[in-house]
This record gives C-alpha cells, structure tokens and sequence, in this order.
C-alpha cells in the first residue's frame, strides 16, 4: 500500500517539473477551441487573444512559461478600434491568474508605428494591454471570439 502510494505521489508531480504539450495538432475545427484557448480561460481571459490557428501549445505550470505555434505569422484586426495586430508564428511569455507578462511575437500598429505587446492583465471587466510603459484598456468582451488570420499563414 505505501508503494502505491508513493508511485501515486511521484507521478502527480510528473507535471509540475516537465512543460507539458497540450495542443499538438492543427484546429480541425477553427470554430472551436484548441488547448491553448482553453488555458486561457483557466487563467481569465478570453479565448480571442490568440487567433484560431493554433497548432501546438505548450506549458510550464510551475513557472508559468509558455509558447503557442501558430504555424506561420498571422494578421488580425483588433477590436474595438481596428488596430493591425501581427502574431509572430510563435508567441511565446508567461502566464499565472489574471497576468500574461514576458510577451514576445505579438505587435499591433498604432500611430504609424508598430508596437510590442509585452503584457495583457485583467483589471475588472477590462483586459490592460501594455506596450513597454504605456497601457490601453478595452473591455474584455470584446475579445470573446478567437479571429481568424487575415489572408494566408507566411512561413517565418
């Protein structure tokens, strides 16, 4: 019995110390969420900041790292004011409760320029998009749908 136990033990904590690929396949179902999308809500945020295009999604649940391959960059268009966003055919950061921080491989166009992403935090009702140490809040219903790339995926 404390065999069993302990093999019980050690492999609940198999988790915890390997990053675990929970999306390994491409959405056959654009319409429908993939892991990734799934984590998202675990943590509080709406599936509609990744596009559907996911392919693989991977996790480190104990330091929060992750990375998604969108299998090629992507362009959306960002809701409410029509920002251009590009995703980067990997987007990579990390994630705990309420706070994705470290972001990398998401720009949006603004004012001429294009602007890093490095963070998205929950604040009530509204999701803080933050861009080195300027921020813009929307509401975070409007990112309730996950968008589809514009045009076709571009190997990079």
């Amino acid at each position: 019995m404390a065999k069993l136990i302990s093999l019980l033990i050690l492999f609940s904590l198999i988790p915890l110390f390997f990053p675990s690929p929970t999306d390994e396949n491409p959405n056959p179902n654009p319409h429908s969420p993939t892991a990734a999308h799934v984590e998202l809500r675990k943590y509080g945020f709406p599936i509609g900041l990744l596009p559907s295009s996911v392919r693989k999604y991977t996790v480190n649940h104990t330091s929060g790292d992750f990375s998604v391959d969108l299998g090629g960059s992507c362009k959306i268009t960002l809701p409410p004011d029509n920002y251009l966003a590009t995703y980067s055919k990997k987007v990579s950061g990390k994630i705990v409760q309420g706070r994705l921080a470290e972001l990398d491989g998401i720009q949006v166009r603004a004012f001429f320029k294009w602007w890093s992403i490095t963070g998205i935090k929950l604040s009530g009702e509204d999701l803080v998009f933050e861009v080195g140490m300027i921020t813009a809040k929307y509401p975070s219903k409007n990112f309730n749908e996950s968008p589809e790339c514009e045009g076709k995926h571009s190997a990079s």
